[in-house]
């Protein structure tokens, strides 16, 4: 790529020329660089914005889903009309009219452990959006084996976390999370919720590091992880050294080659979905309109029920085991439990069973399979 800027990019970027820590040598290290992007959802999307309008010269986004209408509340990278389309169909569109001058490679598939290394390899910096903790492992895992800064972040309801992991002398993203959380042991952004803007700010700080990165100014938050409280409005660094002992970056790895990250990130104890007896939505909405009544138990949270119910009985999962004898007269009888999409209700199912109510089954698919399938009306979340 020619490093030399236009006449018509000195122009746009005549902000950045007028700072002493940018100038022309540093646009110019801009237009140079290379950035991968991972998820082009609420962190993606201030993160493809700012770099895109940064000039970085070669931006790529890994991301394989569709705009769903739940997206728009945070993902401000596409509008109204883009529900329904590729993302990375609507966000090549946005990116190209926002910057035409910047080289954007599309990389429509999920990042895998078979294909991580090859894609990851051909960036200089790499900006984590992901929602998982298996991407996040594969992510951190990749970067410590190409050589990759990773500049991590994830947000949760109301609080987010930045660091840049994975430099020469920085720790990784396993110093300080050796371990991933037990699986459901923190929901999802659709099930525990996120403030809107919360992705936006977080996001920001990720595109501010790389553009530092970049740049080679300022202080990277390298060896700390940045805590956001956007309730207090408050933000707390802590230390986090480099772990002699890790695994992976460590002084004597012992992994050095990527894993089946979604076996890492799952529980060893968790029984397997097939154990679980279930029912479909089809199969439920035949008895209901064959005028059977069947108990319906819903195990999510409150909110939840007031976005979209079956008008089933509300018990959710973590009270569950402690409030069996509000649905004691339903033991000896069969009865449906029910989601979102249908993982928690079949740990529902499970602890039904132990405690010797044989008939609960689980609805497949939650929810989301009775909006998708049989009622359309239905809000899905």
């Amino acid at each position: 790529m020619d490093t030399l800027l236009t006449p018509n990019e000195r122009q746009r970027y005549s902000r950045h020329l007028t700072l002493p820590q940018v100038g022309l040598a540093g646009q110019e290290a801009l237009k140079h660089a290379s950035v991968l992007l991972i998820g082009a959802g609420g962190l993606g999307s201030p993160l493809a914005l700012y770099l895109a309008a940064a000039g970085i010269g070669r931006l790529g986004i890994v991301e394989f889903d569709r705009v769903d209408e739940t997206n728009l509340q945070r993902q401000v990278l596409y509008g109204s009309r883009d529900a329904g389309r590729p993302k990375l169909e609507a966000a090549m569109e946005r990116l190209r009219d926002l910057n035409p001058h910047i080289d954007l490679v599309p990389h429509p598939t999920r990042l895998t452990s078979d294909n991580a290394l090859d894609i990851i390899r051909g960036y200089d910096v790499i900006a984590d959006g992901s929602d998982n903790f298996a991407t996040r492992y594969l992510v951190n895992d990749a970067c410590v084996l190409t050589g990759t800064p990773n500049v991590y972040g994830s947000i949760f309801r109301f609080e987010g976390q930045a660091a840049v992991f994975c430099t020469d002398d920085g720790p990784c993203y396993r110093c300080l999370f050796d371990r991933p959380p037990p699986p459901d042991a923190v929901p999802d952004c659709a099930e525990g919720g996120v403030l809107g803007v919360l992705p936006g700010l977080v996001g920001t700080i990720q595109a501010t590091e790389v553009l530092k990165l970049v740049l080679g100014i300022g202080e990277p938050i390298i060896g700390q992880l940045l805590l956001v409280d956007s309730l207090g409005m408050q933000f707390q660094s802590l230390t986090v050294p480099k772990n002699p002992e890790c695994p992976v970056c460590g002084t004597h790895p012992t992994i050095t080659h990527l894993i089946d990250y979604e076996a890492f990130c799952a529980s060893p104890t968790d029984a397997p979905m097939s154990a679980v007896p279930e029912i479909t939505v089809r199969e439920l909405k035949d008895r209901l309109d064959r005028g059977e009544r069947p108990f319906i138990l819903d195990v999510r949270k409150p909110d939840e029920f007031g976005i979209a119910n079956l008008d089933g009985t509300l018990i959710p999962l973590d009270e569950l085991p402690n409030r069996l004898d509000e649905i004691e007269e339903h033991r000896e009888e069969g009865f449906v439990v029910h989601c979102r999409s249908g993982g928690r209700s079949a740990k529902a199912v499970q602890i039904l069973h132990d405690a010797g109510f044989k008939g609960a089954v689980n609805l497949k698919g939650g929810v989301l399979a009775w909006s998708d399938e049989i009622d359309p009306s239905m809000p899905k979340y």
